[in-house]
């Protein structure tokens, strides 16, 4: 592909537009052909490089091609950008008509002519790029899905229901001390001293809660790979009746980035409902202190890193200290992928969360890929999905992007081109990105890889409302036009493909994006996406 082939001609029409060439009107008059036939080439080649930006994703792991491909996405972005300001020059000349035309012409001026313009500038660094990467082979067709062979009536895995987690749930239950039914008594395990007897009835709790104190909130964390659900079971257990029985108060925080004052003010409006615009760390500890006394309360620090331990761990200990002389009974639940997080976090020993058992987790691959856990009647695709299966290290969010995923398409071509991608021998690095949600990303169409990567800006544990998120897509142009239908109902339709995809989960009534898959939107999004999360960035 040459992109020069798609401004041939122009050259021609652009001198007979110079300064005193023409009568002022006829020269605005072929102007605005040109700015027409330029933006009509600029989206000719949004089209193709987007789709060699499409198929460049499936070799992101090569070197070179990592190297390029950011590069080819700001030509792209420049090209949109530019299209953007031929549809607000078109715009202002309707609204303004004679008024315009000498902000117009500069605007041309600057954009196609001279030897230093916008459109040249695009042109030959779309060139350079197209053309390397086309050198090594990037001009085939995508593999993509097939959506006439998808199953309409294969129901998803209900989100309600923990699949094979029953057991680690009620171990954590009782490690937090909440009282079991059928007057059960927890189970044992070391604990600070603090801790009280779980046989304790709930009346009793009551009664002396207000009474008891401890100096320091005793911590447990659940240690596990990333998306082996230590969020999702922290979750369920926080849902949990007896859990909301026991807890007077139950917050949730997440601290993908430990900024101490950011924690605190979370955990506040957690605790009361309110933000607070306090900023003096001491205030915010007392702040804090205040929202929770006189309550026996559970505390959730989700997705905790290693940079909780930077500055020789006084970033730890500043949250730390301002949970202080508490209720009785008072817990912290830790989320996090660091065994060595988890053992200088602790005040008791850490709850190792493993994947799936084998067969259970063969179970919810199943249900993931065909809707119920049967899948005798196609014995082939059984074969592919077991060797499939040892790949995903019993990770119920890789079961479950993966597995729908290949539910999609039900053809032994399709799941074997899975079984035998080459993201497979990616070694997983830092951020812990598994290889199966690597490939559930780039088997997503090109629409949807855009909208979902630019969710990279919003933090960690945000919560998406589809409305809105889809207004967002269709002003920042992902949203593409299909007839007479509203931008907006698109929109929605994208979120909802995504929703099915697993890349958002619902949570009473709002969306979240899962840690690694938001990881994940960050990795994508690379030189794409700045977040600023204070006035220091």
């Amino acid at each position: 592909m040459n992109v020069s082939i798609c401004f041939s001609g122009l050259d021609l029409l652009f001198r007979v537009c110079a300064p005193g060439g023409l009568q002022h009107r006829r020269k605005v008059s072929i102007m605005k052909y040109c700015t027409c036939r330029v933006a009509y080439n600029v989206l000719g080649i949004l089209f193709l490089q987007c789709s060699l930006i499409d198929k460049a994703e499936w070799r992101i792991h090569e070197g070179r091609v990592a190297e390029l491909l950011p590069n080819l996405k700001d030509a792209v972005n420049d090209a949109d950008d530019l299209l953007d300001e031929f549809r607000w020059y078109e715009l202002k000349m309707e609204v303004e008509g004679n008024a315009s035309h000498s902000a117009f012409i500069d605007f041309y001026k600057t954009t196609v002519q001279g030897s230093f313009n916008k459109v040249n500038d695009i042109q030959e660094r779309l060139n350079s790029i197209s053309g390397q990467l086309e050198k090594m082979g990037l001009y085939g067709v995508t593999p993509g899905f097939d959506k006439s062979v998808r199953p309409d009536t294969t129901p998803f895995p209900n989100e309600k229901k923990i699949f094979g987690r029953d057991k680690d749930q009620k171990e954590v239950m009782g490690f937090l001390g909440v009282p079991q039914s059928k007057g059960r008594a927890c189970s044992k395990r070391k604990r600070a001293s603090s801790a009280v007897n779980a046989s304790t009835s709930t009346s009793a709790w009551n009664q002396i809660s207000n009474e008891s104190r401890i100096p320091s909130i005793p911590v447990l964390p659940i240690v596990g790979m990333g998306g082996v659900g230590k969020t999702t079971l922290a979750q369920y257990i926080c849902n949990h009746q007896q859990v909301k029985d026991y807890f007077e108060l139950i917050i949730w925080i997440c601290a993908d980035n430990f900024d101490v004052k950011r924690l605190i003010k979370d955990a506040i409006q957690s605790a009361s409902g309110k933000w607070t615009m306090l900023d003096h760390l001491a205030s915010l500890q007392h702040a804090l202190s205040h929202s929770v006394s006189n309550k026996r309360f559970l505390i959730v620090v989700d997705d905790v890193w290693d940079d909780a331990l930077k500055e020789n761990e006084q970033r730890w200990k500043d949250f730390y200290d301002s949970l202080t002389n508490v209720v009785q009974g008072s817990m912290m639940l830790v989320t996090t992928r660091f065994p060595d997080v988890a053992d200088r976090v602790r005040t008791m020993e850490p709850f190792p969360l493993d994947g799936l058992k084998e067969d259970v987790f063969w179970d919810f691959f199943k249900l993931c890929a065909f809707g119920s856990a049967n899948s005798r009647n196609d014995p082939e695709l059984e074969r592919i999905g077991k060797g499939i299966v040892p790949k995903l290290k019993g990770s119920p969010l890789a079961a479950k992007t993966l597995g729908r995923l290949l539910g999609m398409n039900l053809h032994t071509t399709h799941w074997n081109n899975i079984l035998e991608s080459e993201l497979w021998k990616l070694k997983q690095e830092k951020t812990d990105i598994l290889p199966a949600l690597r490939l559930s990303y780039i088997y997503l169409p090109f629409h949807l890889k855009r909208c979902f990567s630019f969710c990279a800006l919003y933090a960690k544990d945000h919560k998406f409302e589809k409305g809105h998120l889809a207004e967002i897509w269709v002003a920042e142009g992902f949203v593409e036009p299909q007839g007479d239908i509203p931008l907006d109902d698109i929109g929605h339709q994208y979120f909802e493909d995504l929703v099915n995809s697993s890349f958002f989960q619902e949570v009473c009534g709002t969306y979240i994006i899962h840690d690694l898959l938001h990881d994940m939107a960050k990795l994508v999004s690379g030189h794409d996406c700045f977040t600023i999360r204070n006035m220091r960035d």
